[in-house]
């Protein structure tokens, strides 16, 4: 932790909370990169479709990822923001080959369905705490991947 805060949350607690928070930031990040890629480079029949979804995506993501690293700051520590620390602390990977759209598809659902899980991993440490704001912030990050990999999967079908 960079400074000391006194907000009711232990400071062990504190910076467990940082690490768990750091970690969906970081799958958060690696999945906009992801979509923001593919929005620059899907091609095929579904192009315009895709392409206008993938904006979507990734836009959403942008303001996340704001949000969580702001969270982050409010707890009093710095927040990660390179990309040798998200490749440290994330489960989603960048793609190092240039899929085909139905591939695309399939990667941003597995990415979407990773960060859930990683949100479900630091949640029970969050309630915990008690950090309802951050419980907040991760239930309502839970929600958007949930729902964003059940749309992508039923494109898929």
């Amino acid at each position: 932790m960079s400074q000391t805060i006194d907000i009711g949350i232990p400071d062990q607690q504190l910076a467990t909370i940082v690490h768990g928070l750091s970690r969906v930031l970081a799958d958060s990040y690696t999945l906009y990169l992801k979509s923001h890629n593919y929005h620059w480079n899907v091609v095929g029949p579904m192009f315009h479709s895709l392409h206008t979804m993938f904006e979507v995506e990734y836009s959403e993501l942008a303001l996340a990822v704001d949000e969580i690293a702001e969270r982050i700051r409010a707890l009093g520590a710095p927040a990660p923001a390179t990309y040798r620390e998200f490749t440290e602390l994330a489960v989603v990977t960048e793609d190092t080959d240039r899929p085909d759209a139905q591939e695309m598809i399939r990667r941003l659902v597995a990415a979407h369905e990773a960060t859930a899980r990683t949100i479900r991993e630091v949640l029970p440490i969050v309630e915990g705490a008690p950090d309802q704001v951050s419980s907040d912030l991760l239930v309502r990050r839970l929600d958007v991947h949930e729902k964003t990999a059940w749309m992508l999967r039923s494109m898929l079908a």
